[in-house]
């Protein structure tokens, strides 16, 4: 009874493989380009789930949906390949423990894939788009322009779209393809004590399972059997408490090589984005936006106050100096002679701060008002970052579209708090960076700056850039979760993600 058991089990995974073989050969010959992602998952059956996930090592499996799925929707299995690959790319299963709503990132992870896949070009996955997909498509462009899965979280978050539970489910079932059971989750306990103030503990694993086998047989002892709760095959969705899972265990094995291999696809997704670059126009036009939000996901963020390290002078502000202070011979002074101490500190300090700055900030129309009030606030975060500035600077804030708006200077802490707090828009017409930069040269010309060394434009980049040079460094800034355009900006200008 055993062995038979055993060969039926035996000839289920090896039908698995097979299909998911065929499926990846299909898409081999179809995305080329996607080879070296494709070779990147093996497959492991996996009778936790009853569909099909990835956990970033292998593809698991229950062999009875892939067979059936292989039979009677070939498509839809060679879809929901490109789906999981996809989420290895853009490496969801690592971004899903940092957010608490598992449920709510799944679906915007399911969004983010299902976007690009539908931009897809390739007869081997397409399929009918829905009007409610096509729908939510229109809305989401609408109010987002550029779909990342932290955008799509905060969206869903701040408003009240899915509190209609018939809706929510109704998302899940249109856009889901895969078991996410297999992601890490906030609720996880890191095995690198990423989460020590996390008071509650994983569930322990059965001593049964943390002996089974390493190999194709779907480490069962991975993860509890309480899967249940994501079956996007069957159109099926938690709701409430029900959509609360019990905390999964990862076999410590497992987490290791789920980590190991987070490097390996951060370098897919370079190299995917690189390849795509160098495929010609038109094949790249059958990617849709695959391409920009590879780049976009593959954009370092700058830290503000290193780059803003680089427009530092030096010179002497009024203050103790410390390093020239000898507290020995001021402290025998005032025990032996009374009140005079025999070295007087020294009232003056070098340091090395920034004193001139220009910050020009983009108000036109292409800037939403969302966008614009994160230019500004990131504007007034740079102007509370008091250890970069002199007490006594020059700071020069410029809001411009097609024409300057509106000029600040500041001079002071104190400006710099005034300015903040009465922060204000002017502008929204078209864009024009070239005003600013006019009348920088104006204000030098007028001998308004003695030492001018940077100018920050925060912009989405769409518009005319100056073609001369400047003498002073310029940096235009981007937001990098936003809508921008930076392929314009000059060779001798800097770019900046934030």
């Amino acid at each position: 009874m055993s062995t038979a058991k055993n060969t039926l089990k035996q000839e289920l995974e090896a039908g698995g493989i097979r299909v998911l073989s065929a499926a990846r050969n299909e898409l081999y010959i179809d995305m080329r380009f996607m080879g070296a992602a494709l070779s990147s998952l093996s497959f492991e059956m996996d009778l936790s789930t009853t569909s099909v996930g990835t956990d970033a090592v292998a593809i698991r499996f229950n062999p009875s949906y892939v067979i059936r799925l292989f039979v009677e929707e070939p498509g839809k299995l060679n879809r929901t390949y490109v789906h999981m690959l996809l989420h290895c790319i853009f490496r969801h299963m690592y971004l899903s423990e940092r957010f608490d709503d598992e449920r709510l990132f799944d679906l915007c992870a399911d969004i983010v894939v299902e976007s690009i896949l539908d931009g897809f070009d390739y007869q081997s996955i397409s399929r009918v788009t829905s009007d409610l997909r096509d729908k939510w498509y229109e809305r989401l462009s609408s109010d987002l322009r550029v779909l990342t899965v932290e955008k799509l979280y905060r969206y869903f978050s701040l408003g009240s779209l899915l509190d209609d539970e018939l809706l929510y489910e109704s998302l899940e079932r249109e856009f889901a393809l895969d078991d996410h059971s297999f992601w890490l989750r906030l609720s996880d306990q890191d095995s690198d004590d990423k989460k020590d103030d996390k008071k509650d503990k994983p569930a322990p694993p059965d001593p049964d399972d943390m002996d089974a086998p390493s190999d194709n047989t779907g480490d069962k002892g991975d993860r509890e059997k309480d899967n249940n709760s994501n079956k996007p095959s069957q159109g099926t969705s938690a709701s409430g408490d029900e959509n609360k899972k019990r905390e999964k265990y990862i076999n410590p094995r497992r987490l290791k090589a789920m980590r190991d291999r987070e490097k390996d696809w951060d370098k897919e997704s370079k190299r995917l984005e690189t390849e795509i670059e160098t495929i010609g126009k038109e094949k790249s036009d059958r990617l849709g936006k695959l391409s920009w939000i590879l780049k976009l996901q593959n954009t370092s963020r700058t830290d503000y106050k290193e780059f803003l390290s680089r427009f530092r002078i030096i010179s002497e502000e009024s203050g103790i100096d410390m390093d020239t202070f000898d507290p020995a011979m001021y402290t025998f002074g005032l025990e032996h002679y009374g009140n005079m101490p025999l070295i007087e500190e020294n009232e003056f300090r070098e340091v090395k701060k920034i004193k001139e700055l220009v910050i020009a900030i983009d108000t036109s129309a292409s800037c939403k008002d969302e966008l614009v009030q994160r230019f500004l606030d990131e504007t007034a975060a740079m102007l509370f970052t008091t250890d970069s500035f002199f007490q006594k600077t020059r700071i020069c804030i410029i809001e411009c579209d097609d024409r300057v708006q509106r000029i600040e200077t500041i001079n002071s802490a104190d400006d710099m708090k005034t300015y903040a707090e009465g922060i204000h828009v002017e502008g929204g017409f078209g864009t024009d960076f070239r005003p600013v930069f006019d009348k920088v040269d104006e204000l030098l010309r007028t001998k308004h700056f003695e030492n001018l060394k940077g100018l920050v434009y925060f912009t989405d980049g769409y518009g005319e850039y100056p073609e001369r040079p400047t003498s002073y460094d310029t940096a235009f800034v981007f937001l990098k979760d936003e809508d921008y355009n930076d392929e314009k900006v000059p060779s001798w200008a800097l770019k900046l993600y934030v």
